[in-house]
Parts: structure tokens; sequence; C-alpha cells
């Protein structure tokens, strides 16, 4: 049986070089998608207002936020499968 994923095989403690491996392409993709929709949220706030075109572009921030999230999601539960499989 191997050993769980982010543990140190000759300490037996935590691994903190692969958590740092695995934690920084994830901050990235929710860096990615969270600056993507804050800036149509500004872009929205500060050319659109409350007109039609703000609207639209009120939903194109929910669908990119939705999108990413879901990318987010798909990215992690691949990891852990890849990572659980050792």
């Amino acid at each position: 049986m191997s050993p769980p994923p982010f543990i140190d095989r000759e300490s037996g403690e935590l691994d903190l070089r692969q958590i740092r491996a695995e934690v920084f392409p994830l901050a990235g993709l929710i860096v990615l998608f969270g600056g993507l929709a804050l800036l149509m949220f500004l872009i929205t706030l500060l050319v659109a207002g409350n007109s039609l075109l703000g609207g639209l572009l009120t939903v194109v921030t929910q669908f990119i936020l939705a999108v990413g999230t879901g990318i987010v999601l798909m990215y992690v539960i691949a990891r852990g499968i890849q990572l659980a499989d050792g």
C-alpha cells in the first residue's frame, strides 16, 4: 500500500514541497478566472451602468465565474484521481 499523498515517506510529516507544487497551478486557475470576472465587472460599472449593456455584461461576468468554477473543480478532481493512483 502506498503512503497517502502530501506525506513525506521518511519522516511521516507533511511534504511541503509537494503541497506547494499542487497549490500554484490551482491558485493560477483561480486568479485567472477571478481576474477575468473582476475585469468584466469593472467594465460593467465604468461603461454600462444600468443600461441593457450593463445587464448583458453582468450575465457575461456570471458566465465567466460559472465556467471558471467548473474548470477549477474538474482540475481538482482529475488531479485527485492522479494522486490517488500513485
